[in-house]
Formats: C-alpha cells, sequence, structure tokens
C-alpha cells in the first residue's frame, strides 16, 4: 500500500518529553516524498502549532483544537479557516460553573486566542508547555452576559485539575450534554470539551476530500484518548510506544515511544525505504 497523507499528533507523539522535535525526527520529516501530505493534528491552537510548522518546513493545513478549526497559512502569514465548527456562549457558561465550583480551572480557546479568568499554576504550565500567552478576561462580561462586543462562541473548553476532579467533571458534563458536546480526557489532568460534531477523524475527511486521498492511504499517529477515533479510522494507525494501553489496543501498530524517535521509525518503515 502506498501511503499519501501522514496525520501527526503534537504532544507525547511529534514532541519528546522536553516539548522539542528530536533530530531523527525531524530529520525523517524532512526526507519524506513529496507526494506523501504531512498534516500535523492537535488539541492545541493555531498559533500553538505554527512555530511547529515552520521548524519542520512544512506548507499544509494544520488541523486546530482536536479538528473544531482547520486553517491554512497565507503568503502575508496570517491564516484563513478552511473548516470551522464553535460551541454556544451557554454551553459554555454551564461548564465553567460546574468546572469552578469543584475547584478545577477552566479556559476557552476562539480562533487564535486563549482566554483565561486568572494566572493560576495550570494555566502557567499550560503556557510554558504550549509556549502561548493567554489573554486574562471577566468571563462574566465578556461572555456570558453577552453583550454586543461579547466573545461569541469558542471552538474548545479546556478544564485543568486533579484527576480525581477532572473524572467527576467529566462524567456530570457527560450525563448533561450528550449528544451535544465532545467531551474526553488528552491526559489525567486535562479534560477538553467541543461540539459534537468535532473529531480529529472529521477534520482528517475534509482534508481528504480536499486532496483525494483514499482513507487506505492515510497514515495516523498518535499517543492518547483523543486520537483514538483518527487511529482506528486511519488505513494505518499507530499508537507511540509511551500511549495507554486502551489506546495501543486499538491501534494497528506500536511504534517506540516519543522519546526513542517513535514517529521517525514509522516514517522509515513506511515512507522513506520506499522512496529509496
Amino acid at each position: 500500500m502506498a501511503y499519501h497523507m501522514l496525520c501527526l499528533d503534537i504532544d507525547g507523539t511529534l514532541l519528546n518529553s522536553d516539548h522539542k522535535i528530536a533530530p531523527a525526527t525531524k530529520q525523517a520529516i524532512r526526507a519524506l516524498p513529496s507526494d506523501v501530505r504531512v498534516v500535523l493534528v492537535s488539541a492545541r491552537m493555531p498559533k500553538g502549532i505554527r512555530f511547529i510548522q515552520r521548524e519542520l518546513e512544512l506548507a499544509t493545513p494544520i488541523i486546530c483544537y482536536s479538528g473544531a478549526l482547520v486553517v491554512e497559512a497565507e503568503g502575508d502569514g496570517t491564516y484563513r479557516a478552511l473548516w470551522n465548527k464553535t460551541m454556544a456562549p451557554a454551553q459554555i457558561g454551564k461548564i465553567y460553573r460546574q468546572a469552578k465550583s469543584i475547584g478545577v480551572h477552566a479556559g476557552f480557546y476562539k480562533d487564535d486566542e486563549w482566554y483565561v479568568d486568572g494566572l493560576d499554576d495550570w494555566v502557567m504550565q499550560e503556557r510554558d508547555i504550549a509556549q502561548t500567552d493567554p489573554v486574562v478576561i471577566d468571563f462574566e462580561e465578556q461572555i456570558f452576559r453577552m453583550p454586543e462586543q461579547a466573545i461569541q462562541g469558542a471552538h474548545k473548553v479546556l478544564c485543568m485539575g486533579e484527576a480525581e476532579k477532572i473524572g467527576d467533571l467529566e462524567a456530570s458534563l457527560k450525563k448533561e450534554f450528550t449528544g451535544e458536546l465532545a467531551i474526553y480526557r488528552s491526559k489525567p489532568t486535562y479534560l477538553e470539551i467541543m461540539d459534537h460534531s468535532v473529531s480529529k477523524t472529521s477534520a482528517i475527511r475534509f482534508l481528504q476530500e480536499r486532496w483525494d486521498v483514499e482513507r487506505q492511504q492515510v497514515i495516523a499517529v498518535g499517543d492518547n484518548f483523543n486520537d483514538m477515533d483518527m487511529l482506528a479510522y486511519a488505513g494505518l494507525g499507530v499508537a507511540m510506544g509511551n500511549a495507554p494501553e486502551q489506546v495501543k489496543n486499538i491501534a494497528d501498530e506500536i511504534t517506540l515511544s516519543n522519546d526513542d524517535d517513535g514517529v521517525a521509525k514509522v516514517i522509515e518503515k513506511y515512507f522513506i525505504q520506499i522512496s529509496r
């Protein structure tokens, strides 16, 4: 099988534990045949992905917010949205108040901004990992009361807190928003929430149709629960060695960990050898 689309999750997959792209991984991506489209697929916002895209010298669209937003770079350094799915302010308000009531941080993302109600330890940690600065706002005034100039909707709500509290919040929100929202943990202490129609797979399928690429020609590589749908969908779904067992169980195969050049190994096996 000739593969023409390589979809890579970022955190825990493309990046190692130091949140860097290992030299071997970078070299492998740059050595890919010209007919292979590399797509970065992440829960991150656009500016949390674009600097990685530039480092890898990629020009393909990027999938942000786990599929809620697909953007393409313009020549002037800006980007345009190709695919766009948002949540309603009323939904954000309910999530925010539930999270705050049990001591869980809740912030949200719209377009290329990350909005929070204060700079706590969770925000500072995520800022350092994603290398993006949040905007501090008054949620009640600027979202929930919905004045004419209010921020309307969100691509993603991110809740961060102790694993036990995140588990309780996940169960509560899934019960309340059945059929309305996609709710999952990207790691034990992070809960990510989007419109019910959003998934990494839906965005990948959108780009497939744009490029006339068959499902069986797609390789997807990921490490966590929010990658499971694209691993199950792709012609070849590859779980990282550092992935939880539940993720490994639905993958077609397992590569090495993100600290052992797992992505590079996939590329060497399925692409570089073919091109030599």
